[in-house]
């Protein structure tokens, strides 16, 4: 049998988050998710998906990729492509399917949540890890030995929601030194509220307090925290709930 992974969908849209938002990108959304973080936007990609060859997802990549050309006033092959979810590390052949992508040229970002082990990454991936921040529920899945394996061309990602969220972010930066390593981003949301959320996601725990996102810019900028500040800039362009964007 083919080398193959489960699919929640292929599309071409901008870049919504990291030091590349805004470019036109590639977006191949893998099924399922280890993680149940309070304010999951993509819950629909935890059981929803189709299992597809690695030749089949190349394929669909790169037909989306030259469809882009043809329209480009210069001609030119879109570079970017994103491999995100659920968590495509919990896959296998994300590993392949990743080598593959960067073998035929592509600049590859890796979303992951940092609670798997990035080290078998092909090293040409520019790898998005998260540290997940207590108003998520899952703080405590955070793999410590992944930053070892961080490069210059990798980042590191904050979901902020709440002002404990950028205090520990905070306190993290300094401990481990996190500003010597890659870009820091912190990515401010909105808390969801209860009968927001869906039954399989944690709850915000208790004693949270929401931070507004001018709050959380004029501490960043108070605090001259080593930070590129960013709002989900997909969820301003389309409704939040949206697919395919």
């Amino acid at each position: 049998m083919s080398e193959s992974l489960v699919v929640n969908e292929i599309y071409l849209s901008l870049q919504g988050e990291s030091t590349f938002a805004g470019l036109p990108c590639v977006f191949i959304r893998l099924t399922a998710c280890n993680l149940r973080c309070s304010y999951c936007d993509t819950a629909y990609a935890f059981t929803e998906g189709k299992r597809r060859s690695l030749e089949d997802i190349m394929t669909e990549v790169e037909r989306l990729a030259e469809s882009y050309q043809r329209s480009a006033a210069s001609g030119q092959r879109l570079p970017l492509v994103e491999l995100t979810g659920g968590e495509p590390l919990l896959q296998p052949n994300s590993l392949p399917l990743m080598q593959r992508l960067c073998d035929a040229g592509f600049t590859v970002l890796l979303e992951t949540s940092g609670a798997l082990d990035i080290a078998p990454v092909d090293a040409r991936v520019r790898r998005i890890m998260d540290l997940k921040c207590p108003s998520s529920g899952e703080v405590a899945r955070n793999r410590w030995e992944n930053l070892a394996h961080l490069k210059a061309t990798d980042e590191i990602k904050f979901v902020i929601g709440t002002v404990q969220d950028y205090e520990w972010a905070k306190e993290q930066i300094a401990k481990h030194a996190l500003a010597a390593l890659c870009p820091l981003l912190l990515s401010w949301v909105t808390p969801l509220q209860p009968h927001q959320q869906d039954k399989v996601l944690k709850p915000v725990p208790a004693g949270q307090t929401p931070i507004a996102r001018l709050d959380l810019v004029e501490r960043i900028i108070a605090d001259a925290l080593p930070v590129r500040f960013q709002l989900q800039m997909h969820k301003l362009v389309w409704a939040p709930d949206q697919r395919g964007v």
